[in-house]
């Protein structure tokens, strides 16, 4: 069966606690896709990743863990959630799914923002060999994400990458809109 597993990325922690933002899985593009994916009789799930505002590795591979990832899975991941989607296939080279989508991924180069361990890790440069692997970028984002980009390029060369120079983070205010229709489009590829 098809499936699309979405990650939403790293919220500050005022952002997290107020009662009058939506919750992390629940606000930029996200309600759109899946709402789209509904539509075409595609399952999606955007996972709500326990206190993201400082994420622990082991505490979001305990929320993953409770999905089924087969060779029909697309993944996607936004920011925080793309790092932790190359974290963890990295580390379980065992695992094969369709396609992982990166938007404006962030695994947290040097100097290092997060001291919770959550990307001491090695990108496995075999990655691309068991999935298809596509990342959304622009160069109008935060350094760090733009340094992000660069650095999963040069170790997954085979990957697809789209760059933009207008997208900033791909939230909502970077867009201008709640809706995503390039991530559509490469969601039902």
């Amino acid at each position: 069966m098809n499936q699309v597993i979405i990650i939403h990325g790293m919220p500050d922690k005022e952002e997290y606690f107020s009662d009058v933002k939506p919750s992390s899985s629940n606000k930029h593009w996200l309600p759109w896709i899946q709402k789209k994916l509904a539509i075409k009789e595609i399952l999606s799930q955007a996972l709500e990743m326990p206190h993201p505002y400082n994420p622990i590795y082991k505490d979001h591979c305990e929320v993953f863990e409770q999905m089924k990832i087969s060779n029909e899975t697309i993944l996607v991941g936004h920011s925080c959630g793309g790092g932790f989607l190359v974290r963890y296939f990295s580390e379980h080279p065992e695992l094969h799914s369709k396609k992982i989508i990166l938007v404006a991924p962030w695994i947290d180069p040097e100097p290092h923002e997060l001291d919770t361990g959550f990307f001491d890790f090695e990108i496995d440069k075999n990655l691309t060999n068991r999935t298809e692997l596509v990342v959304f970028y622009s160069t109008d984002d935060d350094e760090v994400c733009v340094k992000s980009a660069e650095i999963i390029k040069e170790n997954l060369p085979n990957g697809i990458y789209h760059e933009f120079s207008d997208k900033g983070h791909f939230t909502e205010g970077d867009l201008g809109t709640k809706e995503f229709p390039e991530l559509l489009e490469e969601i039902l590829k």
